[in-house]
């Protein structure tokens, strides 16, 4: 399987990638082709774009290459409390020199990759043609959002014992998708958690969930930067992701010659690059936006500007953009070096990095679990239920109530990180339609 590596005096990661070509690797690209770049969903990894990768829509007429970000999927690096999405938009443009890729398309599934791929075409403009963003998310996460999320991982991460895991990783996950989503792709995606983020990984699973949660947007002035052509797609009934937000950043995306392009799903919420009957939908609209652009070779050539140039180049414009002359010195090699965290948060994340690693590796592990992958979570609750048994849903960490209001990282209670929240209407579940049946063979998303 093919990674990128990228080695730094203060960084290490390998980037996991896959494509829609023989072998799964660039050199099998078209060069008559369009290449279309894909970043999967937050809390997913690229093993569930599979209904994108194989779309006649566009894996017909499209190289495709999906990314894996740094701390998910097969993906692997060395944790770090500074990491943020301008970290993934350096990671994702240090693997477009080292591959040699050509200018791409770009299609970001949901928070965290938009807010990737945003600042990647802002910092490299020429390395992307178009942007095509699905499910544009609040500009700062919403307080009910953020209190679910953070609740649930917890639950998960710290969970001693298999049932208490697979409920709390049952209902996070159904927290993300709706409460009706099938329930075969429920226990596909149940047992897919327990392979990709057992508790003795916690500590790589609370940095993914940080970098969605402290989330920033860029500022008005910046988004009118991006002038390449953009497409939103958004869920019409979702509540994660209020349309209000896509509209908004629609608006202030004013560089963008003729205007953003906007299609509304009718009838599904969340995660619609996964939902079956969604995303079929959202790869066509995808296509279409993509048919009426000029059309694009991917020959696989050297970067015309050497890669430490370009990204010293990159670091100095953002160093302008945030009014940090101090951010030229820094290594510009290391994708660690773009980071824009606050003081605050930075260390909020390290101390949260280190009380997730503490133990860990004696933390549950799921691959340990005899017939793990066959175990249907749905299916036993059910019966349980039937039987008038009550799952036990009891945390086991005992610095934490099972229930909190009040977070603060003084009294011993850890947040997934402090933020600033914008008011809104305090929700617990999300109000969902059915979604279609599901296709895919819940072993193979396993890792080995």
């Amino acid at each position: 399987m093919p990674f990128v590596d990228i080695h730094s005096s203060d960084d290490y990661v390998a980037i996991h990638y896959v494509t829609n070509t023989n072998f799964s690797n660039v050199s099998g690209l078209n060069p008559d082709k369009p290449t279309l770049v894909i970043l999967h969903p937050a809390f997913l990894d690229s093993s569930w774009i599979d209904l994108q990768m194989n779309d006649e829509n566009l894996g017909v007429h499209y190289n495709i290459v999906a990314f894996d970000m740094r701390s998910s999927g097969r993906s692997s690096s060395r944790p770090s409390g500074r990491h943020d999405t301008w970290v993934d938009a350096a990671d994702l443009a240090l693997c477009f020199q080292k591959l040699h890729l050509p200018p791409c398309h770009i299609l970001a599934n949901g928070g965290t990759s938009i807010y990737c791929a945003t600042r990647f075409a802002l910092l490299f403009p020429e390395m992307c043609l178009s942007l095509a963003l699905v499910n544009v998310p609040a500009p700062v996460e919403l307080k009910w959002i953020y209190k679910n999320m953070d609740e649930l991982i917890h639950a998960a991460c710290f969970a001693d014992d298999v049932d208490s895991f697979e409920q709390a990783a049952y209902e996070f996950l159904e927290f993300l998708f709706g409460p009706r989503t099938d329930r075969d792709l429920m226990d596909e995606l149940v047992t897919w958690w327990g392979i990709a983020h057992p508790p003795r990984d916690r500590a790589r699973t609370a940095e993914m969930t940080s970098v969605y949660i402290n989330r920033t947007p860029l500022s008005p002035e910046l988004y009118a930067q991006i002038t390449q052509p953009v497409l939103i797609v958004q869920g019409e009934k979702n509540e994660l992701c209020p349309a209000k937000y896509a509209e908004k950043l629609a608006s202030q995306l004013t560089g963008v010659k003729g205007g953003v392009s906007y299609y509304t799903v009718k009838g599904y919420s969340t995660m619609i690059s996964i939902i079956p009957d969604a995303v079929y939908t959202v790869n066509a609209t995808v296509a279409t936006f993509l048919a009426r652009l000029p059309r694009a070779r991917s020959d696989l050539l050297p970067p015309q500007t050497p890669v430490k140039e370009r990204m010293e180049m990159a670091l100095q414009k953002l160093s302008e953009i945030i009014g940090d002359p101090d951010m030229e010195s820094l290594d510009s090699m290391s994708s660690l070096s773009f980071a824009c965290l606050s003081p605050e948060i930075s260390k909020a994340q390290t101390d949260l990095l280190k009380r997730y690693g503490r133990d860990a590796e004696t933390a549950l592990d799921l691959t340990d679990v005899e017939s793990w992958s066959r175990r249907l979570y749905s299916e036993r609750r059910m019966q349980e239920e039937a039987s008038g048994k009550a799952f036990n849903g009891a945390r086991s960490d005992p610095e934490r109530p099972a229930k909190s209001s009040t977070r603060s990282v003084e009294s011993g209670d850890s947040p997934l990180f402090k933020n600033t929240f914008t008011s809104t209407t305090s929700l617990e579940k999300v109000p969902a339609k059915p979604q279609g049946n599901v296709i895919t063979n819940p072993l193979q998303r396993l890792r080995a």
